[in-house]
């Protein structure tokens, strides 16, 4: 999608996808990043999203990328959190101990900006993102990640025909055409959401299945 969707999106406050509570599977799934208290946890396109909170509760170490600035003025206010800004690069970083967030492209980022990744959260990244542009988000993120790096990504899986996205569908085979190459894939869960989304309902959907993976980086 062009900057300018999201940019309008969150202008017009039509952020359905925004949860304020934690993510269940990421409560249930979070172990399976495989790391140690200290260890660093990448979360792209994370919007808002208090699961950041929530890794940096366990112990975690967490980076951020939102291309919204008001987004990211939003995570920090809401939170009550005072943050050091600076520029960094191409990047605004918000920064408190522990967490940061850099606002900006996520097409942008360079190894620099990122240092050493130790595991991925993977939310609200590709499921907003059209074909095309899935991608180039796995060529780039498979630029970032050294081997051994778990991603815990959550994917949606519907009759993409019944709704277009974003939220856009992605059915096992699409996951396995963008990261087998590089990743080893291991499906967590497989959970049929749709009776809990009301608003997708309302836009056409009769099938809608939450599916959590384990990725693996070769």
């Amino acid at each position: 999608m062009e900057h300018n969707f999201w940019h309008e999106r969150w202008k017009m406050n039509q952020i359905g996808f925004h949860r304020d509570e934690i993510h269940p599977h990421l409560q249930q799934y979070g172990s399976k990043l495989g790391i140690k208290s200290g260890g660093r946890v990448f979360v792209p396109m994370c919007g808002k999203t208090n699961d950041m909170l929530w890794l940096l509760k366990q112990g975690f170490q967490v980076l951020g990328i939102e291309l919204s600035p008001l987004a990211v003025a939003a995570f920090f206010a809401e939170n009550d959190l005072q943050a050091n800004i600076r520029q960094q690069g191409e990047f605004l970083s918000y920064e408190i101990e522990g967490l940061q967030v850099l606002c900006g492209d996520f097409f942008a980022l360079q190894l620099d900006d990122v240092g050493e990744i130790d595991a991925v959260y993977d939310r609200g990244a590709l499921v907003a993102l059209p074909a095309q542009m899935r991608l180039d988000y796995v060529a780039k993120m498979a630029q970032l990640l050294k081997s051994d790096v778990n991603i815990l990504l959550i994917a949606l899986n519907y009759p993409q025909v019944e709704m277009s996205g974003p939220p856009f569908s992605l059915p096992p085979t699409e996951i396995a055409r963008l990261y087998q190459a590089w990743c080893e894939i291991d499906l967590l869960a497989n959970e049929d959401v749709l009776a809990q989304e009301a608003a997708l309902q309302k836009r056409g959907l009769t099938q809608l299945h939450e599916q959590v993976y384990r990725l693996v980086v070769k």
